[in-house]
């Protein structure tokens, strides 16, 4: 039984320094090859959850083996508890919260039209002035805008983005 537990540990630790040191360049060599492992349609069966609790069943197993005096059923029953804890701990503590980090704050100038904007510089009638943007779920941008209606709208008004065109936003002041 030792020997399955020291297997467990020794692959787990294996297949991080690989994955860490080597990563990269197996990735790039092997073009992609291996990217069906990442089973994005299952996020909670990542790589990482599935080798860490593997990793820690292997550690659990062995310690329980040499440091306690319990029955080889019980040290596999406790060892693969605390795979599932440690596997479900990785998944809610790291690959979970990693996948929500990743939203983008890129945007097009066409999905502009229609959105509400803060003026920070003043437009003049027939000129140029400055607008802040929200854009995707916590990104702004500040944006060259023109009046779409040909009136000065102030510094701090609220408009609404009615057209885009040569990157300029042509915007009409709101009234609510």
């Amino acid at each position: 039984m030792e020997g399955l537990f020291i297997a467990c540990l020794a692959g787990g630790i294996l297949y991080a320094l690989i994955s860490v040191i080597f990563g990269d360049i197996l990735s790039e060599a092997l073009d992609g090859v291996l990217d069906f492992l990442s089973m994005e349609s299952m996020s909670w069966l990542q790589p990482m959850t599935l080798v860490g609790g593997i990793t820690a069943f292997g550690g659990a197993g062995l310690l329980l083996t040499r440091y306690t005096a319990i029955g080889a059923w019980a040290i596999v029953l406790i060892a693969l508890l605390s795979a599932v804890m440690i596997g479900i701990s990785v998944y809610f503590l790291y690959v979970k919260p990693m996948q929500n980090s990743e939203n983008s704050t890129g945007f097009s100038f066409q999905e502009l039209s229609g959105k509400i904007a803060e003026v920070l510089v003043p437009i003049p009638a027939t000129g140029y002035g400055e607008v802040l943007v929200r854009v995707g779920s916590a990104g702004v941008t500040n944006q060259i805008a023109a009046s779409h209606d040909g009136e000065p709208i102030p510094s701090g008004s609220k408009v609404v983005v009615v057209e885009v065109r040569d990157h300029t936003l042509y915007v009409s002041k709101l009234d609510l």
